[in-house]
């Protein structure tokens, strides 16, 4: 990143930890090269793990360097450009993760020169560019390095003291009973998934089917606890016939998935490739790092409105995915209310792709990107347009119903024509045209079904609970502050 910065900035000439030229000196860091103190850095007994000396809480935290030959070289090399300089451009990734890294550095290195902050949401010559064009003052960004501190003491405060206070509670041996604030209600959410599995017990049932014109049907009771009942309705439908009482057909709309955010990403990629979360957040961080996509690590999954004049452009420079952006192209881009919205974007608009074309990325990588690439396209097709139908029929005194969905109009599903599942499959599969009150012989059958427990988290299905994890809590002020926050 530091070298795409500098050939942009003209600082050509390669130094020890620095590049140099046009006036700018631009230096990195690598990773955490700070962080916060630890206990024994604040008193020296703290050091030891005591139950009495719980809750470790010091008077003001601190920050240090991490302790490495590496890092120590390149933060002294920062110490001595940050004290010979005019002013800092705080370049780090444009979030709350990157703001806190950096801040720390130049807090530890004593910077005294004013500060500017770059933001930008994608490594391309043109955004670096518009971005330098318009560096903001980094007081601009004062609470968003106070929300970072504020996680990161949080994190400190309950796995030090939480962790402590467990292990020394609860742990065997010299096993460690770690704390955190996400792993642990997380790990509690996978415990009592696992609970209900073991405590299920599954029970035998019953259903009435029939098939009446190659559409099956299903007889609307409650399912039957026993055979006896089951062999009893069979009877009881053989020697009659079956007769429509209501066909129904609605057309409806299937709108547009939304563009990705970076835990939508990891959900896609682990149902489609089974990439686990952190193998998804690498692989699309270095796209990122090659200016093939934008910032991954975004919460949002609409777009700023300043981008809609940038769109064209990017789908015209696809040219991988041309069978699907030309049409787009023929008209002009609509500026849809559920594609950009200024106030659903924070500090980053959601992951597209730059426009850059793809070279020379790996096979899973590519899987990322076209993941990122079709959504992106799919947001600006129309609506998927189906037909929803519902056939009500009787037997008797018994009544059955089949629903079905057709596709009328693809829309947007044209940009997955070629990766279809056997599900789109199964849902496009017609069924046949009925009229009310006719009447004719079917098959009836008894289909024997057995309770499943609950299916095991899947880190897709995870990543989606952790999100929605909220539901659970009890307490309804609080259930709603996580609502509102995340």
């Amino acid at each position: 990143v530091a070298k795409d910065i500098a050939e942009v900035l003209g600082a050509t000439q390669r130094n020890d930890g620095y590049y140099e030229g046009n006036g700018y000196r631009v230096t990195w860091t690598f990773g955490h090269l700070c962080t916060l103190k630890e206990p024994h850095d604040y008193k020296e007994h703290w050091k030891y793990w005591k139950l009495e000396d719980l809750p470790i809480v010091p008077d003001n935290f601190g920050i240090k360097l991490i302790p490495d030959r590496g890092v120590e070289k390149q933060f002294n090399t920062i110490v001595r450009l940050v004290a010979d300089c005019n002013e800092v451009i705080n370049c780090g990734d444009a979030g709350q993760e990157g703001e806190l890294i950096q801040r720390w550095v130049l807090l530890k290195a004593k910077c005294k020169v004013p500060v500017k902050r770059l933001w930008i949401s994608s490594l391309t010559e043109e955004a670096i560019r518009e971005g330098f064009n318009k560096v903001n003052d980094a007081s601009k960004y004062d609470n968003l390095y106070a929300a970072g501190s504020a996680r990161a003491i949080g994190d400190w405060m309950l796995g030090i003291n939480g962790t402590r206070l467990f292990t020394k509670k609860f742990g065997q041996g010299k096993s460690t009973l770690s704390i955190g604030r996400v792993q642990t209600p997380t790990l509690a959410m996978i415990v009592g998934r696992q609970k209900e599995i073991d405590s299920f017990q599954g029970s035998d049932y019953w259903e009435l089917k029939t098939t009446y014109k190659t559409q099956e049907f299903l007889c609307q009771i409650d399912r039957l606890k026993n055979e006896e009942k089951a062999v009893k309705g069979l009877e009881y439908l053989k020697d009659k016939e079956f007769e429509i009482t209501q066909f129904e057909q609605k057309e409806g709309k299937e709108g547009n998935p939304r563009m990705y955010d970076l835990t939508s990403l990891q959900v896609d990629a682990n149902k489609k490739f089974g990439f686990s979360a952190d193998d998804t957040l690498k692989l699309v961080q270095s796209l990122y790092e090659k200016k093939l996509v934008t910032y991954p690590r975004v919460d949002t999954t609409y777009l700023s409105e300043d981008l809609h004049p940038k769109i064209p452009a990017i789908l015209q420079n696809m040219r991988y995915y041309s069978r699907f952006t030309e049409v787009l192209l023929k008209e002009p881009i609509p500026k849809l209310k559920s594609v950009f919205d200024d106030k659903k974007v924070t500090d980053h608009h959601a992951i597209i792709p730059t426009g850059v074309v793809p070279s020379g990325i790996s096979q899973v990588e590519q899987q990322v990107y076209d993941l990122i690439a079709r959504r992106f396209i799919a947001a600006f097709y129309p609506a998927c347009t189906v037909s929803n139908t519902t056939v009500l029929g009787k037997v008797g005194e018994l009544e059955f119903k089949a629903t079905g969905k057709q596709v009328l109009e693809p829309g947007w599903r044209e940009v997955y024509a070629d990766s279809g599942s056997k599900k789109d499959q199964e849902e496009d599969k017609i069924m046949p045209h009925f009229e009310e009150g006719e009447k004719g012989p079917h098959e009836p059958v008894v289909h024997k079904g057995r309770t499943t427990p609950p299916k095991h988290f899947t880190e897709a299905t995870l990543l989606r609970a952790m999100e929605t994890a909220g539901r659970q809590v009890e307490d309804e002020e609080m259930r709603e502050l996580l609502k509102d926050n995340g």
